[in-house]
């Protein structure tokens, strides 16, 4: 049976870090390894509990999980971070994508939506919808707005998958290929580029009609 996927909340509010709690707990493939109320200390626990996955609120009071997002991502943790937010703070959302995030989920997700969600970015997929994707790509400090590409076409068919939302597994098995020539792949182009994730490199993919 595969390990399951550690979970940390990060949230100023503890009637929602145990409703989240509460939910998640009851996933068999879920495990929630801890809770933080502000960026600062999510961070530190972050170091700490080497989580899978990120649950972050946006707005916090002190460190905000913007700036919480960069610090993880200068001290290279691996963990993929999932945003929580409300309808009304959209506009938070583009920034934390620039930080880093994995994606985001509305506060009022539905519970199963919100399993479906961590599981997607702990596979690796980028949660990114039309609206926000519209904000990115219309915002001229875009990541490598304006620089042409210079990938091979293997790169760019792993690029155009992953702006399809693919996980290294599900690119390996489209292009017959072994995950770590894929994770190879998705090094190069980040490198190639200058990007920092791969949410980066599928809004690169988007605005330079890269597909898959």
């Amino acid at each position: 049976m595969a390990e399951p996927i550690r979970v940390l909340l990060v949230d100023d509010h503890q009637v929602v870090r145990r409703g989240l709690r509460t939910f998640l707990e009851v996933q068999d493939d879920i495990e929630v390894v801890g809770e933080a109320a502000d960026g600062s200390e999510g961070v530190a626990r972050a170091e700490e509990l080497h989580p899978d996955v990120v649950l972050m609120d946006v707005k916090m009071p002190g460190t905000d999980g913007v700036e919480a997002l960069r610090t993880l991502r200068e001290r290279d943790n691996p963990a993929r971070v999932l945003i929580v937010t409300s309808f009304t703070e959209q506009r938070t959302v583009v920034p934390a994508l620039r930080a880093g995030a994995a994606g985001y989920v509305y506060k009022d997700v539905d519970p199963e939506a919100l399993a479906g969600a961590i599981r997607s970015v702990h596979a690796g997929h980028v949660l990114l919808q039309s609206e926000v994707a519209g904000a990115l790509l219309s915002d001229d400090q875009s990541p490598s707005a304006g620089r042409g590409p210079a990938l091979t076409e293997r790169e760019r068919e792993v690029l155009g998958l992953i702006a399809d939302g693919r996980s290294n597994r599900e690119i390996a098995r489209s292009l017959v290929l072994s995950e770590k020539t894929v994770k190879t792949h998705v090094s190069n182009i980040l490198m190639k580029l200058d990007l920092a994730d791969r949410t980066q490199a599928a809004l690169w993919a988007v605005r330079h009609g890269v597909t898959g």
